[in-house]
């Protein structure tokens, strides 16, 4: 390994639907986190490896900082306000304007209080006149000091080298984390169940997407390793609910597997046998046990 070889932890965070999570899937080169125009569809810390020969970059990707309606809001929080303390560097994203609300300011002053170089990016810069950038760069200096202040467009691959290359200017020297061909230490099961609630996210109404969650209950690979058997529940809070998954004569529910296996299908390089349940637990957002059931242990923060 080279002297100079750096490796170090980049906490990704912003306000909801900020594009935190198109941002590392692009930076990385591979889907992991799933992504939608819905707000808070990260719910846990993601962990994802960028390698070069240059370094080792460890993508902590967060759900958005927002404020709290329940308890699985709270757990989303409060996982990303602790992957601070994980970092060598912030990668705080912005929307591309002058406002700057009390969310954007409640983020500031936290990162005031800590002692990491933060890179802010202004993310989607591809939807306004180069001309206005420099306005919103100056709106962003007058609340805290920045380490660098990058125009970005993740959706489009814009200005993403300058991005990594700034981000290795603060990571410690050191050797690699993981192996160079570690993408995620992302359970295969649970980036199974994200792409399926994704699906869901993208397809179904909007007051439905925050009170779903999908667990995997069976996923086993048949002999000869042509087909891979997935069972997975989608869990929702209402009957109501159920019914709109489900759709006329289960079309919804078809649409939604339809598109999660062609997913499912490009990541395991395996055809998929995919079945879809739909089950109703009754405000599962605000159970302790629920929450922690499908996947969101306080304990693991």
């Amino acid at each position: 390994m080279k002297t100079d070889y750096k490796s170090g932890f980049a906490a990704i965070i912003g306000r909801p639907n900020v594009g935190k999570s198109t941002l590392m899937n692009h930076l990385i080169g591979q889907k992991i986190a799933i992504t939608s125009r819905k707000p808070q569809t990260t719910r846990n810390k993601i962990q994802t490896v960028y390698t070069c020969e240059e370094g080792q970059i460890v993508f902590l990707d967060t759900p958005g900082i927002h404020k709290a309606k329940n308890k699985l809001g709270e757990y989303m929080v409060n996982v990303a306000e602790r992957t601070f303390k994980d970092a060598d560097v912030i990668l705080w994203l912005v929307e591309p304007t002058t406002f700057i609300g009390a969310g954007e300011r409640h983020i500031a002053e936290q990162l005031k209080n800590g002692n990491l170089p933060v890179i802010l990016v202004i993310n989607k810069v591809d939807t306004v006149k180069k001309e206005e950038v420099l306005s919103f760069i100056d709106a962003y200096r007058k609340i805290m000091d920045f380490a660098e202040i990058i125009p970005a467009s993740a959706l489009r691959g814009q200005n993403l080298e300058t991005v990594i290359t700034s981000i290795f200017k603060y990571l410690p020297y050191g050797p690699q984390f993981y192996d160079e061909d570690t993408v995620t230490d992302q359970p295969q099961r649970q980036i199974v169940a994200e792409m399926i609630r994704e699906k869901a996210l993208r397809t179904l109404e909007e007051e439905i997407p925050h009170g779903i969650a999908v667990t995997i209950d069976t996923m086993k690979e048949r002999p000869g390793g042509n087909l891979v058997d997935i069972e997975a529940t989608i869990i929702c809070e209402r009957e109501s609910h159920k019914g709109i998954i489900i759709g006329k004569q289960g079309v919804m529910l078809k649409k939604i597997g339809s598109a999660a296996r062609f997913e499912i299908e490009r990541m395991l390089e395996q055809k998929v046998n995919l079945k879809l349940w739909v089950k109703v637990k009754k405000d599962w957002r605000d159970s302790d046990y629920l929450i922690k059931n499908f996947g969101y242990d306080k304990k693991e923060i």
